[in-house]
């Protein structure tokens, strides 16, 4: 007698097939792993060893491993771990590496050891980094170091930054005045000329800082020329905050001006800028200040 299933008029059973089981085995263990395998491979507070961490750190065909590297000898940094040393040619080396993630991380790691001549000397190069945010992040190390080498990009910090365009084009904003952007936030688009080949895409510029978007310097829809200011940001606060900390330390008389300008800083900031701001403010009153 043929069994048959209510609702399937009465239709024969089909013939039994092999399980679907080790196919949805297969499929949950793919699920659950590659997963867990991205964020093993990209969560930089895994623990390396250190064969680990000397393949890590030069491997340049995957930046991401540099940066959980150096993000482990951070830590064993804070834990006074002496051993770190062993890598600390490789880390001055960074300076000059061609990925700016990777120059910002090792200029604010060569600020956790302020005995290190290495770090020392390796600093003020980046002083000279084409992108803002590394050579602040070199100035506000080397104030650790009580090295004013970096104290004109810390009063800089405070104030707004003009942002100047990387190339010649007609000018096409995508925010206004008082949006606040973050490293990575699109402002503007260049409209470059049409080509032989065929039309161009607009070449986008990008915040390198967080801020506010301040004002247009150049107004909508002109024709710019390469390095052109074309707008300005004004500083975050955490920005602010590590400049006035860091000119507590190393700052002269001639940028109380600009300190004092953050004593009362605007309603929606954290009143730590403002306490900040005097406390380096009355640093720079005293005589010992004065050079």
């Amino acid at each position: 007698m043929q069994t048959t299933l209510p609702g399937c008029y009465n239709s024969p059973l089909p013939a039994p097939r092999k399980s679907p089981m080790p196919l949805a085995i297969l499929t949950l263990i793919a699920l659950v792993v590659i997963p867990f395998l991205f964020w093993r491979g990209t969560w930089f507070g895994r623990p390396l060893t250190d064969p680990e961490i000397d393949q890590y750190l030069n491997d340049d065909a995957r930046p991401r491993r540099i940066q959980h590297a150096l993000a482990q000898i951070s830590q064993r940094l804070e834990r006074l771990d002496p051993a770190v040393e062993r890598w600390y040619p490789r880390i001055a080396a960074l300076a000059r590496h061609p990925v700016t993630e990777l120059r910002v991380t090792a200029a604010w790691l060569m600020g956790q050891d302020t005995r290190s001549p290495l770090f020392h000397q390796a600093l003020p190069v980046m002083l000279a980094d084409a992108d803002p945010i590394v050579r602040r992040n070199a100035a506000l190390s080397l104030a650790r170091f009580a090295d004013p080498a970096g104290r004109s990009e810390l009063v800089a910090m405070l104030r707004p930054y003009a942002l100047r365009a990387p190339r010649g084009g007609v000018l096409r904003y995508r925010l206004k005045a008082g949006e606040v952007v973050n490293p990575g936030t699109l402002l503007a688009r260049l409209e470059l000329a049409r080509l032989e080949t065929g039309d161009q895409q607009p070449f986008e510029i990008r915040s390198p800082l967080p801020g506010t978007f301040e004002r247009q310097i150049a107004p909508e829809g002109a024709r710019v020329s390469q390095d052109q200011e074309i707008l300005s940001l004004t500083p975050s606060q955490d920005h602010v905050w590590e400049a006035l900390r860091a000119l507590y330390l190393v700052g002269a008389p001639e940028d109380l001006a600009a300190v004092e300008r953050f004593t009362r800083p605007p309603a929606d900031w954290d009143e730590k800028v403002g306490r900040q701001a005097r406390l380096t403010a009355e640093r720079l009153n005293t005589p010992s200040s004065r050079r």
